[in-house]
């Protein structure tokens, strides 16, 4: 019973539900179909969100469980459908009863309508004509009409357009004025006029778009005449940076000489003469080399005024710059004489004012400042580094000193008509480093130069250079300190130079007494070289100095020396005290050192003659004697009296001295080898049974030789000559004691030593004739002494009186020594079995025999005890 009663209720919601949708889809917009169609089971879920308990209603349960139910689920599809059939049907049924019962009221309110529409027709045909007559009636009032209003808006446009340009005018004036200004370079007078039209022409008409464009390039154009003064402060420094040379030279010709003070000048008789020779006939030269050859500048337009970046600058002055605002002026000759331009009137320093005066204005001083102190900086480093050639050419110095000046120049008028875009600091450090590069460069590449004029002619530069910045207030001495070091050097290539001078000289002179024909040559000669001899002045002519040609040439050349040294003081700020030792201290060099190496070289070369070192001796004697007269001349020429405290004394003396014993030492070495040379044609038979009656022939002529070889000594001083016969006799008698002692010789007949006897008493004939004159009584002969007594010895066989008084101080044969004796009786031993040499005592030679070994047993006796 339970479950129809179920299916019953749940048939009757469900036709209820069907029902609802029914008329809500009658009821309802098409478009809102679907969400009503589902609502019931959007109802369903909301209950099932509240729980229900026990069982209250179960025909509410059912119909909310019916109504969340789609009728698009399950069997309700087929239902619902039949009914929505059922009912459309009905509504058909509707609309055709209510169609058929209007049907005639419709068909008569078509009619009507079908009538109006013909009477519309008609109005608007009615409409339309009278449009068109009225058109054509009112048409040249309408174009009468519109030209009228053309002309009244034409109108109102003019008187506006004419307030408004009266008002934007002045602004596009000064607009214009500005690129006019802008244009021309006239940097500041256009910054006056950008704001003069920021703060009073562009205000007034700012609600204009062209103004407003004006108003967005203000910042623009400030920045844009910035850089175009920045441009030609560029300019300028790129200008200044190509002509700095050209300042510099101008500068450097401009410095006057007559400032600059000479060592010795202090108004003495001779030091002034020699002075003046030297300084006035070396200055205009010296002055030409140096600075360049280049005409002076004779006149030229004269420079822009200058003014200092805190004046105003004038901005009346509406005439365009010339191109030469942003660097060197044209120079140019004219007819009419003007004063000559100082070197910082060849620059036009407006762009730098102008810059300066307008970063001012502008609020940007201090980044101005830092950046023209940069980049002159940058040029002071390029400035100061030095081409890698100048060495070569004086040029090479030249341009390098007067592209330095030229900067300091530049710097020191920027010091002077600003106000504090530079300063004295950095003027200051700049110099410090200028002057440690200037300095370092020089000595580099000074070093590099040989030739003495180019060093001389770098310091007369040098010296023009430091007078020049220091006319300009900066500090030089170190320059001069400087010099003090290349005066050293130039001593050392002028050494260099005199030593091949004084080798041409050595080399090239015959080493013969000068002859001289006749008084005018005899003159010449002793006006070169000091010379005085009363005894050759009363000969007749011809007559000859005692020295060759290289004495007065070498004296010259000397004399020249010194002059060259004394050119180097010039100019630099020395006392004649400096000068004089200057000058003594690189003669000395010149004497001790060059001349005395050349006179060494040609004392040891291997050609040289006795002849050629006798003159050599006579020479250096006379040079030697002239040292006094080389130290007036330095005396006269500096006026310092070698007598002053700390006067450098000459050592030429002590030059001419070693090269004189340098000469007598090879003379004696000469005489010696001349000597052995003879010595080696000696060919004795030591054998001989008798000797050959008369001295050998070779000894006669070495005899001979040295005869003629002593009588060249003659002008040679006495005790020169002694001691060369001297050497000679004692290396003659040592060299044929050594002919007896050879090892060579093992025997010796009585016989040879008599013909050596006769070679040795032709020697001794020889010291006795007085070869050389000045030796008292036998000296000469004493250098045979050993070998006579050794010879007397043999041949009067005085074995025992020379036995029995050995070692007493009046011994007979003092000077033999027992080891000579003893080898030389060797000799003469046990020769009957070979050649008989005692056949003239055959009846004793068995005594005699008997003699000889008692002998040299008693001479080993000695000689044991000697050396015990």
């Amino acid at each position: 019973m339970e479950r129809p009663k179920m299916a019953e209720l749940e048939s009757l919601e469900t036709a209820a539900e069907h029902e609802r949708i029914l008329r809500e889809i009658e009821s309802t917009d098409t478009a809102c179909i679907g969400p009503t169609l589902r609502d019931g089971r959007v109802q369903l879920a909301r209950r099932r969100e509240t729980p229900q308990a026990g069982r209250e209603d179960a025909g509410n349960f059912l119909h909310l469980f019916f109504n969340g139910r789609s009728v698009y689920d399950g069997e309700e599809h087929g239902r619902f459908m039949e009914k929505l059939e059922a009912r459309i049907r009905n509504h058909d049924r509707e609309i055709e009863k209510m169609c058929n019962f209007h049907y005639q009221g419709f068909v008569d309110s078509i009619t009507e309508l079908l009538k109006v529409r013909g009477e519309a027709q008609k109005l608007k045909n009615q409409v339309t004509d009278t449009n068109r007559k009225l058109q054509n009636e009112g048409k040249e009032l309408i174009l009468a009409m519109e030209e009228l209003r053309q002309c009244r808006l034409q109108q109102r446009n003019i008187s506006a357009t004419v307030d408004k340009l009266t008002l934007c005018l002045p602004v596009l004036e000064m607009y214009s004025k500005l690129r006019e200004q802008m244009k021309s370079k006239r940097h500041y007078p256009a910054l006056k006029t950008l704001e003069h039209l920021e703060h009073t022409f562009l205000p007034q008409v700012s609600h204009y778009r062209f103004c407003k464009v004006m108003v967005d390039n203000i910042p623009r154009l400030r920045e844009e005449i910035k850089e175009l003064s920045m441009s030609d402060l560029k300019d300028f420094l790129e200008s200044i940076r190509k002509h700095s040379d050209k300042i510099g030279e101008t500068a450097m010709k401009q410095t006057p000489l007559e400032g600059r003070s000479r060592p010795g000048n202090d108004g003495s008789g001779r030091s002034s003469m020699f002075l003046v020779w030297i300084c006035e006939a070396q200055q205009q030269r010296n002055l030409d080399n140096i600075v360049s050859q280049q005409p002076r500048i004779s006149g030229g337009k004269k420079s822009k005024k200058e003014f200092s970046a805190s004046s105003e600058l004038e901005v009346k002055n509406t005439s365009p710059m010339s191109e030469q605002d942003s660097g060197i002026l044209d120079v140019e000759d004219e007819d009419e004489e003007e004063e000559v331009p100082g070197a910082q009137d060849l620059v036009d320093f407006s762009p730098v004012y102008r810059c300066l005066h307008i970063y001012s204005v502008l609020g940007a001083r201090e980044t101005f400042e830092s950046y023209y102190r940069k980049q002159r900086r940058k040029q002071a480093r390029l400035v100061l580094q030095p081409p890698s050639n100048m060495h070569e050419t004086l040029d090479g110095y030249r341009k390098y000193f007067n592209q330095i000046v030229g900067f300091f120049v530049v710097e020191d008028h920027i010091l002077h008509t600003t106000q504090g875009l530079v300063n004295r600091a950095y003027i200051d450090e700049l110099w410090e480093m200028a002057l440690s590069k200037t300095i370092a460069a020089l000595r580099t590449h000074s070093s590099y130069c040989s030739d003495p004029s180019l060093v001389l002619d770098l310091k007369n530069l040098i010296v023009l250079f430091a007078d020049t910045l220091q006319g300009y207030g900066f500090p030089v001495n170190q320059l001069f300190d400087m010099l003090l070091e290349i005066q050293d050097q130039y001593s050392e290539t002028l050494l260099k130079k005199w030593a091949g001078v004084f080798r041409t000289i050595l080399d090239s002179d015959n080493y013969s007494p000068i002859p001289v024909s006749n008084e005018e040559v005899y003159r010449k000669i002793v006006g070169q070289f000091p010379f005085q001899d009363a005894e050759l002045e009363k000969q007749p002519f011809p007559k000859k100095f005692p020295f060759s040609e290289f004495v007065p040439k070498v004296y010259s050349q000397i004399k020249e020396f010194i002059y060259a040294c004394l050119k180097f003081s010039e100019d630099l700020h020395l006392s004649s005290t400096e000068v004089d030792d200057m000058i003594r201290k690189s003669t000395n060099l010149l004497l001790t050192r060059t001349l005395s190496n050349c006179l060494q070289n040609v004392i040891k070369r291997k050609n040289v003659g006795l002849t050629e070192l006798v003159q050599i001796i006579i020479n250096t004697t006379h040079l030697e004697k002239s040292c006094k007269f080389l130290e007036e001349f330095i005396t006269n020429i500096t006026n310092v009296l070698p007598e002053t405290v700390h006067t450098t004394k000459l050592y030429g003396t002590t030059t001419f001295k070693d090269a004189r014993h340098a000469a007598e030492e090879e003379i004696y070495t000469n005489l010696n080898q001349k000597i052995d040379q003879f010595l080696q044609l000696a060919d004795y038979d030591w054998m001989a049974p008798e000797p050959g009656g008369r001295a050998s022939d070779y000894l006669v002529d070495l005899i001979g030789f040295l005869r003629s070889t002593f009588a060249v000594f003659t002008h040679l001083p006495g005790k020169v000559a002694q001691t060369a016969c001297m050497s000679a006799c004692k290396h003659l008698s040592t060299s044929l004691l050594q002919l007896l002692l050879e090892a060579e010789v093992r025997q010796l007949t009585l016989g040879a030593l008599h013909q050596f006897n006769l070679d040795v008493e032709e020697c001794e004939q020889f010291a006795r004739s007085g070869p050389v004159p000045g030796f008292q009584g036998d000296t000469l002969q004493l250098a045979f002494i050993d070998l006579r007594q050794l010879l007397d010895l043999f041949i009067q066989w005085d074995w025992s009186t020379y036995l029995a008084d050995y070692g007493q101080p009046t011994c007979k044969y003092l000077r033999v020594n027992p080891t000579t004796a003893l080898i030389l009786l060797e000799k003469m031993r046990d020769t009957s079995r070979k050649n008989n040499v005692f056949a003239q005592f055959r009846k004793n030679e068995r005594d005699k025999q008997k003699l000889i070994d008692t002998v040299a047993k008693q001479l080993r006796g000695l000689i044991n005890s000697h050396h015990s």
